[in-house]
Protein backbone atom coordinates (compact mmCIF):
# COMPACT_ATOMS: atom_id res chain seq x y z
CA UNK A 1 0.00 0.00 0.00
CA UNK A 2 3.25 2.16 0.83
CA UNK A 3 4.01 2.24 -3.07
CA UNK A 4 0.65 3.08 -4.09
CA UNK A 5 0.80 5.80 -1.33
CA UNK A 6 3.37 7.13 -2.47
CA UNK A 7 2.32 6.67 -6.20
CA UNK A 8 -0.86 8.55 -5.08
CA UNK A 9 0.56 11.64 -3.66
CA UNK A 10 3.56 12.12 -6.13
CA UNK A 11 6.40 10.94 -3.42
CA UNK A 12 8.17 7.94 -4.87
CA UNK A 13 11.91 7.24 -3.83
CA UNK A 14 13.92 9.15 -6.09
CA UNK A 15 11.58 11.78 -6.91
CA UNK A 16 9.71 11.86 -9.52
CA UNK A 17 6.31 13.94 -10.00
CA UNK A 18 3.52 11.05 -10.19
CA UNK A 19 0.35 12.90 -8.24
CA UNK A 20 -3.16 11.76 -10.14
CA UNK A 21 -5.80 13.88 -10.08
CA UNK A 22 -7.98 11.52 -9.48
CA UNK A 23 -7.14 10.06 -5.90
CA UNK A 24 -6.57 12.29 -2.54
CA UNK A 25 -5.29 10.58 0.91
CA UNK A 26 -6.55 11.92 3.96
CA UNK A 27 -4.59 11.20 7.21
CA UNK A 28 -7.07 11.00 10.43
CA UNK A 29 -5.11 10.69 14.06
CA UNK A 30 -6.30 10.17 17.65
CA UNK A 31 -6.06 12.29 21.07
CA UNK A 32 -3.57 14.77 20.76
CA UNK A 33 -3.15 15.45 24.99
CA UNK A 34 -1.05 16.90 27.46
CA UNK A 35 -1.03 15.16 31.05
CA UNK A 36 1.28 17.29 33.56
CA UNK A 37 4.28 14.95 32.94
CA UNK A 38 4.79 16.26 29.16
CA UNK A 39 4.29 19.37 30.34
CA UNK A 40 7.07 19.15 33.09
CA UNK A 41 9.28 17.57 30.63
CA UNK A 42 8.80 19.93 27.72
CA UNK A 43 9.45 23.20 30.43
CA UNK A 44 12.57 20.72 31.27
CA UNK A 45 13.55 20.76 27.84
CA UNK A 46 12.81 24.28 26.54
CA UNK A 47 13.62 25.85 30.22
CA UNK A 48 12.37 29.25 29.12
CA UNK A 49 9.52 27.68 26.88
CA UNK A 50 7.66 24.22 25.88
CA UNK A 51 9.70 22.62 23.73
CA UNK A 52 8.02 19.78 21.80
CA UNK A 53 10.08 19.33 18.70
CA UNK A 54 11.20 15.72 19.17
CA UNK A 55 7.73 14.34 20.07
CA UNK A 56 6.56 13.79 16.31
CA UNK A 57 10.05 13.70 14.33
CA UNK A 58 9.51 10.09 13.72
CA UNK A 59 5.91 10.16 12.46
CA UNK A 60 6.20 13.78 10.88
CA UNK A 61 7.39 12.13 7.49
CA UNK A 62 3.96 10.30 7.27
CA UNK A 63 1.69 12.94 8.24
CA UNK A 64 3.02 15.04 5.94
CA UNK A 65 2.74 12.32 2.59
CA UNK A 66 -0.93 12.70 3.01
CA UNK A 67 -2.66 15.53 1.01
CA UNK A 68 -4.52 16.71 4.48
CA UNK A 69 -3.77 15.08 8.13
CA UNK A 70 -6.37 15.92 10.83
CA UNK A 71 -6.21 14.98 14.43
CA UNK A 72 -8.30 15.60 17.54
CA UNK A 73 -6.83 18.57 19.71
CA UNK A 74 -8.27 17.55 23.01
CA UNK A 75 -6.77 20.24 25.19
CA UNK A 76 -7.66 24.09 25.00
CA UNK A 77 -4.73 26.48 24.79
CA UNK A 78 -5.63 28.44 27.58
CA UNK A 79 -2.20 30.85 27.88
CA UNK A 80 0.36 31.07 30.07
CA UNK A 81 1.41 31.13 33.21
CA UNK A 82 -0.94 28.37 34.87
CA UNK A 83 -0.81 25.51 32.18
CA UNK A 84 -2.37 21.49 33.59
CA UNK A 85 -2.68 18.38 33.15
CA UNK A 86 -5.64 15.72 33.88
CA UNK A 87 -8.52 16.25 35.15
CA UNK A 88 -8.57 20.23 33.46
CA UNK A 89 -6.55 20.75 30.77
CA UNK A 90 -4.59 23.56 29.67
CA UNK A 91 -1.86 23.52 27.33
CA UNK A 92 0.65 25.66 25.72
CA UNK A 93 0.60 27.55 22.26
CA UNK A 94 3.66 25.63 21.81
CA UNK A 95 2.17 21.96 21.39
CA UNK A 96 -0.34 23.27 18.67
CA UNK A 97 2.75 24.90 16.25
CA UNK A 98 4.86 21.30 17.26
CA UNK A 99 1.33 19.42 15.84
CA UNK A 100 0.91 22.00 13.21
CA UNK A 101 4.79 21.81 12.27
CA UNK A 102 4.48 17.53 12.15
CA UNK A 103 1.82 18.05 9.09
CA UNK A 104 -1.23 18.36 11.00
CA UNK A 105 -4.33 20.77 8.78
CA UNK A 106 -7.00 20.01 10.50
CA UNK A 107 -7.89 20.36 14.32
CA UNK A 108 -10.83 19.03 15.73
CA UNK A 109 -12.02 20.86 18.62
CA UNK A 110 -15.09 19.14 19.40
CA UNK A 111 -14.49 16.86 22.56
CA UNK A 112 -14.75 16.51 26.72
CA UNK A 113 -12.04 18.92 27.24
CA UNK A 114 -12.59 22.00 25.30
CA UNK A 115 -14.31 24.00 27.88
CA UNK A 116 -12.12 22.94 30.88
CA UNK A 117 -10.98 26.40 31.34
CA UNK A 118 -14.33 27.67 30.49
CA UNK A 119 -15.01 30.13 27.15
CA UNK A 120 -12.30 32.21 27.17
CA UNK A 121 -9.61 29.33 26.74
CA UNK A 122 -11.95 28.11 24.35
CA UNK A 123 -12.15 31.30 22.58
CA UNK A 124 -8.43 31.94 23.07
CA UNK A 125 -7.94 28.38 21.54
CA UNK A 126 -9.34 29.17 17.95
CA UNK A 127 -7.42 32.81 18.44
CA UNK A 128 -4.13 30.85 18.54
CA UNK A 129 -4.87 28.24 16.16
CA UNK A 130 -6.28 31.25 13.34
CA UNK A 131 -3.19 33.21 14.09
CA UNK A 132 -0.92 29.70 13.46
CA UNK A 133 -3.64 29.16 10.16
CA UNK A 134 -4.54 26.06 11.19
CA UNK A 135 -8.07 24.88 10.09
CA UNK A 136 -10.45 24.00 13.31
CA UNK A 137 -14.04 22.60 13.66
CA UNK A 138 -16.23 21.36 16.27
CA UNK A 139 -15.85 24.99 18.27
CA UNK A 140 -17.16 28.61 17.75
CA UNK A 141 -17.06 31.41 19.65
CA UNK A 142 -20.17 31.92 19.29
CA UNK A 143 -23.81 30.84 17.46
CA UNK A 144 -23.35 33.38 14.87
CA UNK A 145 -19.78 32.14 14.01
CA UNK A 146 -21.10 28.46 13.79
CA UNK A 147 -23.49 29.60 11.44
CA UNK A 148 -21.06 31.08 9.34
CA UNK A 149 -18.27 28.49 9.70
CA UNK A 150 -20.47 25.18 9.81
CA UNK A 151 -19.89 23.29 7.84
CA UNK A 152 -16.23 23.74 7.13
CA UNK A 153 -15.64 23.21 3.22
CA UNK A 154 -12.35 23.03 1.87
CA UNK A 155 -11.15 21.97 -1.71
CA UNK A 156 -8.24 19.72 -1.18
CA UNK A 157 -6.19 18.09 -4.60
CA UNK A 158 -9.60 18.90 -6.69
CA UNK A 159 -11.96 17.50 -3.63
CA UNK A 160 -14.40 19.30 -2.14
CA UNK A 161 -14.35 18.27 1.70
CA UNK A 162 -16.87 19.15 4.09
CA UNK A 163 -15.75 18.51 7.71
CA UNK A 164 -18.10 18.41 10.46
CA UNK A 165 -17.19 17.74 14.64
CA UNK A 166 -19.24 16.64 17.50
CA UNK A 167 -18.91 15.70 20.71
CA UNK A 168 -21.21 13.82 22.99
CA UNK A 169 -20.44 16.82 26.08
CA UNK A 170 -18.04 18.67 28.23
CA UNK A 171 -17.56 17.01 31.14
CA UNK A 172 -20.66 18.66 33.02
CA UNK A 173 -19.32 22.02 31.89
CA UNK A 174 -21.36 24.07 30.33
CA UNK A 175 -20.90 27.78 28.14
CA UNK A 176 -21.30 30.90 30.00
CA UNK A 177 -20.44 33.83 28.05
CA UNK A 178 -21.97 32.26 24.41
CA UNK A 179 -19.30 29.97 22.84
CA UNK A 180 -20.50 27.41 21.00
CA UNK A 181 -19.84 23.57 21.11
CA UNK A 182 -20.97 21.21 18.53
CA UNK A 183 -22.61 18.61 20.84
CA UNK A 184 -24.12 15.67 19.20
CA UNK A 185 -27.67 16.54 18.56
CA UNK A 186 -29.33 14.64 15.27
CA UNK A 187 -31.40 17.15 14.15
CA UNK A 188 -28.46 19.52 14.13
CA UNK A 189 -26.34 17.15 12.51
CA UNK A 190 -28.97 16.16 9.92
CA UNK A 191 -29.08 20.05 9.15
CA UNK A 192 -25.27 20.67 8.56
CA UNK A 193 -25.24 17.48 6.17
CA UNK A 194 -27.70 18.99 4.06
CA UNK A 195 -25.76 22.12 4.28
CA UNK A 196 -22.65 21.06 3.03
CA UNK A 197 -24.64 19.01 0.66
CA UNK A 198 -26.21 22.59 -0.55
CA UNK A 199 -22.73 23.60 -0.67
CA UNK A 200 -21.07 22.04 -2.72
CA UNK A 201 -19.48 19.42 -1.18
CA UNK A 202 -18.02 15.93 -2.30
CA UNK A 203 -17.28 14.30 0.16
CA UNK A 204 -18.19 14.23 4.20
CA UNK A 205 -16.59 13.63 6.64
CA UNK A 206 -18.23 13.30 10.21
CA UNK A 207 -15.55 13.47 13.51
CA UNK A 208 -17.39 11.94 16.56
CA UNK A 209 -16.39 12.25 19.64
CA UNK A 210 -18.26 9.68 21.48
CA UNK A 211 -18.17 5.99 23.06
CA UNK A 212 -16.98 4.70 26.68
CA UNK A 213 -13.55 5.50 27.80
CA UNK A 214 -11.14 1.90 27.56
CA UNK A 215 -13.59 0.17 26.08
CA UNK A 216 -12.26 -1.61 23.05
CA UNK A 217 -15.59 -2.30 21.61
CA UNK A 218 -17.94 0.19 20.48
CA UNK A 219 -21.67 0.67 21.98
CA UNK A 220 -24.84 0.69 20.81
CA UNK A 221 -25.15 4.01 20.86
CA UNK A 222 -22.05 4.60 18.57
CA UNK A 223 -23.58 2.38 16.20
CA UNK A 224 -26.97 3.92 16.50
CA UNK A 225 -25.17 7.30 15.16
CA UNK A 226 -23.05 5.54 12.79
CA UNK A 227 -25.96 4.08 11.06
CA UNK A 228 -27.58 7.63 11.37
CA UNK A 229 -24.62 9.13 9.93
CA UNK A 230 -24.32 6.70 6.98
CA UNK A 231 -28.37 6.90 6.22
CA UNK A 232 -27.79 10.74 5.91
CA UNK A 233 -25.24 10.46 3.46
CA UNK A 234 -21.84 11.13 5.11
CA UNK A 235 -18.94 9.20 3.54
CA UNK A 236 -16.62 8.82 6.46
CA UNK A 237 -17.20 8.67 10.07
CA UNK A 238 -14.24 9.17 12.58
CA UNK A 239 -14.48 8.64 16.60
CA UNK A 240 -12.39 9.75 19.07
CA UNK A 241 -12.73 10.04 23.09
CA UNK A 242 -11.97 6.46 24.35
CA UNK A 243 -8.53 6.53 24.31
CA UNK A 244 -8.18 2.57 23.31
CA UNK A 245 -8.61 1.29 19.86
CA UNK A 246 -12.13 0.22 18.21
CA UNK A 247 -13.11 -1.50 15.37
CA UNK A 248 -12.75 0.17 11.81
CA UNK A 249 -15.75 -0.72 9.14
CA UNK A 250 -16.58 -0.52 4.90
CA UNK A 251 -20.07 -0.31 5.43
CA UNK A 252 -22.49 -0.03 2.07
CA UNK A 253 -24.72 2.68 1.44
CA UNK A 254 -27.36 0.45 -0.75
CA UNK A 255 -29.36 3.85 -0.85
CA UNK A 256 -26.53 6.05 -2.32
CA UNK A 257 -24.59 3.70 -4.18
CA UNK A 258 -21.49 3.68 -1.86
CA UNK A 259 -19.08 2.15 0.45
CA UNK A 260 -18.85 4.52 3.54
CA UNK A 261 -15.58 4.54 5.90
CA UNK A 262 -16.75 3.81 10.11
CA UNK A 263 -13.87 4.02 12.71
CA UNK A 264 -14.97 3.71 16.00
CA UNK A 265 -11.73 5.02 17.68
CA UNK A 266 -8.56 5.64 16.74
CA UNK A 267 -7.37 5.91 20.77
CA UNK A 268 -4.23 8.11 21.93
CA UNK A 269 -1.90 9.87 19.49
CA UNK A 270 -0.05 11.44 22.62
CA UNK A 271 -0.61 11.09 26.08
CA UNK A 272 1.21 9.80 29.38
CA UNK A 273 -1.19 7.69 30.17
CA UNK A 274 -0.34 4.25 31.09
CA UNK A 275 -2.96 1.11 31.20
CA UNK A 276 -1.87 -1.27 28.61
CA UNK A 277 -4.49 -0.48 25.72
CA UNK A 278 -4.10 3.29 26.12
CA UNK A 279 -0.21 3.02 25.40
CA UNK A 280 -1.01 4.41 21.56
CA UNK A 281 -3.41 4.40 18.94
CA UNK A 282 -3.75 4.17 15.52
CA UNK A 283 -3.25 6.42 12.31
CA UNK A 284 -5.75 6.26 9.28
CA UNK A 285 -5.34 6.28 5.63
CA UNK A 286 -8.11 7.32 4.20
CA UNK A 287 -8.00 7.16 0.00
CA UNK A 288 -10.86 9.29 -2.68
CA UNK A 289 -10.61 8.79 -6.09
CA UNK A 290 -13.65 9.46 -8.79
CA UNK A 291 -15.80 6.77 -10.88
CA UNK A 292 -15.86 6.96 -14.55
CA UNK A 293 -17.77 10.02 -14.72
CA UNK A 294 -16.01 12.14 -12.49
CA UNK A 295 -18.13 11.24 -9.30
CA UNK A 296 -15.74 11.62 -5.54
CA UNK A 297 -15.99 8.52 -3.62
CA UNK A 298 -14.21 7.24 -0.58
CA UNK A 299 -12.11 3.93 -2.01
CA UNK A 300 -10.33 2.64 0.52
CA UNK A 301 -8.44 2.78 3.82
CA UNK A 302 -5.74 1.53 5.71
CA UNK A 303 -4.16 1.90 9.39
CA UNK A 304 -1.35 1.17 11.35
CA UNK A 305 -0.58 1.55 14.79
CA UNK A 306 1.38 4.59 17.28
CA UNK A 307 2.94 4.50 20.13
CA UNK A 308 3.26 6.61 22.45
CA UNK A 309 7.01 6.56 24.24
CA UNK A 310 7.64 8.04 27.50
CA UNK A 311 10.90 10.30 28.03
CA UNK A 312 14.48 8.59 27.90
CA UNK A 313 16.97 9.95 29.85
CA UNK A 314 16.58 13.98 28.20
CA UNK A 315 14.94 12.68 25.71
CA UNK A 316 10.98 14.02 25.22
CA UNK A 317 7.86 11.90 24.94
CA UNK A 318 7.99 10.69 21.35
CA UNK A 319 5.22 8.97 19.14
CA UNK A 320 6.39 6.19 17.03
CA UNK A 321 4.89 4.44 13.78
CA UNK A 322 4.89 0.88 14.01
CA UNK A 323 7.04 0.56 10.84
CA UNK A 324 9.66 2.34 12.99
CA UNK A 325 9.16 -0.53 15.92
CA UNK A 326 12.71 -0.47 16.98
CA UNK A 327 12.96 2.69 17.92
CA UNK A 328 10.82 2.34 20.77
CA UNK A 329 13.58 1.97 23.79
CA UNK A 330 14.60 -1.17 24.81
CA UNK A 331 12.69 -0.54 28.62
CA UNK A 332 9.32 0.05 26.66
CA UNK A 333 9.66 -2.52 24.47
CA UNK A 334 7.31 -5.23 26.79
CA UNK A 335 4.25 -2.34 27.19
CA UNK A 336 4.55 -1.83 23.02
CA UNK A 337 4.23 -5.55 22.68
CA UNK A 338 1.25 -5.76 25.18
CA UNK A 339 -0.33 -2.99 23.78
CA UNK A 340 0.44 -4.11 19.67
CA UNK A 341 -1.14 -7.38 20.91
CA UNK A 342 -4.31 -6.25 22.85
CA UNK A 343 -5.23 -3.56 19.50
CA UNK A 344 -4.31 -6.39 16.78
CA UNK A 345 -6.98 -8.93 18.83
CA UNK A 346 -9.72 -6.20 18.56
CA UNK A 347 -8.64 -5.32 14.83
CA UNK A 348 -8.17 -8.26 13.77
CA UNK A 349 -10.95 -10.15 14.55
CA UNK A 350 -13.91 -6.83 14.01
CA UNK A 351 -12.42 -4.99 11.22
CA UNK A 352 -14.47 -5.23 7.85
CA UNK A 353 -12.26 -4.60 4.80
CA UNK A 354 -9.77 -1.99 6.50
CA UNK A 355 -6.60 -3.60 6.78
CA UNK A 356 -3.20 -2.85 8.78
CA UNK A 357 -0.50 -1.45 5.93
CA UNK A 358 0.90 -4.59 4.00
CA UNK A 359 4.13 -2.79 3.98
CA UNK A 360 6.76 -0.24 6.02
CA UNK A 361 6.91 2.96 5.07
Amino acid sequence: MWGLLFTIIGMLPGGGNLVSPQETVIMFAGDAMQHQAQLDKAKEIGRDHYNYSECFELIAPAIQKAHYSVCNLEVPLGGPPDYSGYPCFSAPDSFAEALKDAGFDLFLTANNHILDRRDKAARRTLDVLDSLKIDHVGSFRNSEERELKSPFIKEINGYKIAFLNYTYGTNGIKPTDGVEIAYINKDKISEEIEEAKRKGAEIIIVAMHWGIEYVLIQNNIQEDLASFLVDNGVDMIIGGHPHVVQPMKVVRNEKENKDVLMVYSLGNFISNMKTADTRGGAILFATLSRDSIGKAKFKNAEYELIFSAKPEGKGNFKVIPGWLEDSIPSSQKYHWDIFKRGALKVLDKNNINVPRLSSNL
